[in-house]
């Protein structure tokens, strides 16, 4: 059986002909049809294995997000295919092409209740709404895997193939018979020109032209659009906000860069959207409807290449269904020109209030250490060739706040998911795809116990192959669930859950000394930059262990921020030691205009 081409041998040629080069995953019986055949293809595809199957999917997921090609995972039939589903569901909600390849028992042995058997199909069929399939013949196989490649690339979703295991090592046919009943497909898939038609593309340019105060907000379906975003940014003189997902697809250094949106965005971004009266929304589709303007306030324009999104979080008169860059170059020629206008002025004040105020918070009072103080840190410091990774929680809203990446850096994170524990699988893919390039991954201790911590095994394993070894790991170290500790301050007013809130200690960067990687820990405002410009000179891999104060607020921004200031504090009146947490708070909210409580 050795010298014979098997359905699984197939399978790997067909990954190639999709330009698959990489495949991440976790062996096990109902899969090893399949490894054996990444064995016999000499190394390309690659197979990466992670420390879990959900670590293997988020890398799958990262890869698709910072090269924009289909990430493809694989794992073992039962457990190891349960594991897949929160990587899976990140790209659902992300809208990110990926294929599961999922081993299973054998056909002859379905419907018996066998080991590990679980009925895939079911379990998948949410995550991969759009296609699951499993294939119970080797004349299937070619057509199933071209069919899930397609859909992804199509609808920009997961997609699964269920793979029972003597389907993997039964003879592959040569070639398809010509006969009822055979579908044969080819790998093949090219994107679509999709533009509005003209008489959309007026409507839409007669409610931007009629606007006095434009504001754009940017998604990343402006993920190839850039340029064209400023040009009609700058003809309009608008203000630009982005979302989370946005924020590394447009210029932030521009005067008009507002920064992120929403509850962990920037007061200019709240400001901005609380006063404009036309918003062109391009490529977007943050849930946070309530930092938007309010409706009525402003008339609205949107770009989606999806047309389900279209007016799915603010009522907008004219929608335009089209690819962003295609889009806003058609649209261009319509708008006119402004030049020097009072609210392009009023921008940009209030653009240079929010650093002042970004700078001033970051120089507060903290113990022992600001969080926004070691993040802001990194802005001077990022190489311009970077790939940044970011986790879920706290961290987020110091990189939405504070890091301002240079044009062209990536960077990505769970974002409508908010998975813990994405940052260092997240970062592995990024730098597998481009060793000679560094990495800096974010992330707050919650997720590194969660999933971080096991994958720095995984960077010890791989980094001397790296062209460039720099990978380097921020972990703010508080030793509680900050995000989640004042989200409970804020949506009932209750107070901080010790039980489920503190973390056990761990010591970040002594691990990373016994991985063989380097350490740094730091606990005083004076040592951050140095430990940053070590960090990013290193000769391997860094966990550099910022030791930070939990207390720091994340207050969202105002107006819409001005409502959870009582809640805020009605919690923390009901803590024994929530003293020096108020002080804080009330600090931040007399810096926006706030009365003291």
């Amino acid at each position: 059986m050795a010298d014979q081409r098997l359905v699984a041998d197939l399978v790997v040629e067909r990954l190639l002909a999709w330009g698959v080069h990489r495949v991440f995953g976790y062996s096990g019986d109902g899969i090893n049809g399949l490894m054996g055949a990444l064995r016999r293809a000499g190394g390309d595809p690659e197979f990466v294995q992670a420390r879990h199957e959900e670590n293997a999917a988020l890398m799958a997921v990262g890869h698709a997000k910072y090269t924009g090609e289909v990430g493809v995972m694989t794992s073992t039939q039962g457990p190891g295919a349960v594991h897949l589903l929160n990587g899976l569901y990140d790209a659902k909600l992300d809208h990110q092409p990926v294929v599961a390849i999922v081993g299973q028992q054998p056909t002859t042995a379905l419907g018996a209740e066998y080991q590990q058997e679980i009925d895939l199909s079911a379990l998948f069929k949410d995550v991969a709404a759009q296609y699951v399939q499993a294939v119970l013949a080797p004349e299937q196989a070619a057509m199933v895997v071209d069919r899930a490649f397609r859909t992804a690339l199509a609808t920009r979703s997961p997609c699964v193939v269920i793979l029972p295991h003597d389907v993997q090592v039964s003879p592959a046919p040569d070639e398809l018979p010509h006969e009822h009943g055979v579908v044969p497909t080819v790998p093949q898939w090219r994107p679509p020109r999709v533009v509005p038609a003209e008489e959309d593309l007026e409507a839409a340019a007669a409610v931007l032209n009629g606007g006095e105060r434009v504001a754009l907000l940017v998604g990343q379906g402006a993920r190839d659009a850039g340029e064209h975003v400023r040009a009609v940014a700058d003809r309009l003189g608008a203000g630009v906000t982005t979302s989370l997902l946005g924020k590394p697809w447009w210029d932030e250094t521009l005067p008009t860069s507002c920064g992120v949106m929403g509850h962990l965005g920037t007061t200019a971004s709240g400001w901005l959207l609380d006063s404009c009266d036309t918003l062109l929304i391009v490529g977007s589709n943050d849930p946070w409807t309530e930092f938007y303007p309010a409706p009525g306030q402003a008339r609205g324009v949107q770009v989606d290449l999806d047309g389900r999104h279209v007016g799915n979080r603010y009522p907008v008169e004219v929608g335009l269904v089209g690819d962003a860059a295609e889009t806003l170059a058609a649209l261009l020629p319509l708008l006119r020109e402004r030049e020097g206008s009072d609210w392009r002025s009023e921008v940009t004040d209030r653009v240079r209030s929010w650093h002042d105020l970004a700078q001033e918070r970051a120089e507060g009072p903290a113990d022992p250490l600001s969080p926004e103080r070691v993040v802001r840190a990194l802005t001077p410091r990022l190489p311009g060739d970077a790939q940044v990774s970011v986790d879920v929680g706290s961290i987020t809203y110091w990189y939405a706040r504070h890091l301002t990446l240079p044009p062209g850096v990536p960077a990505h994170l769970s974002s409508t998911l908010a998975s813990m524990g994405s940052a260092l699988p997240y970062g592995l893919a990024a730098k597998l795809h481009a060793p000679d390039r560094p990495v800096v991954a974010l992330a707050g201790d919650g997720a590194m116990q969660m999933n971080g911590v096991s994958e720095l095994i995984t960077v010890a394993h791989r980094w001397r192959e790296w062209a460039d070894p720099r990978f380097v790991v921020l972990v703010l170290h508080n030793r509680d669930l900050a995000e989640v500790t004042w989200e409970q301050r804020e949506t009932e007013g209750d107070p901080r859950y010790d039980a489920s809130q503190t973390l056990p200690d761990f010591p970040y960067a002594a691990y990373a000394d016994l991985l063989g990687l380097t350490g740094i820990r730091v606990e005083r405002p004076e040592d951050v930059d140095d430990a940053w410009d070590r960090a990013l000179a290193a000769d391997r891999p860094v966990v550099l262990e910022a030791v930070v104060d939990p207390d720091v607020p994340l207050l969202p921004p105002f107006p819409g921020g001005r409502e959870k200031l009582d809640s805020f504090r009605r919690g923390l009146a009901q803590e024994d030691d929530g003293d020096h947490a108020r002080a804080l708070l009330d600090e931040q909210a007399r810096q926006e205009g706030a009365d003291p409580d």
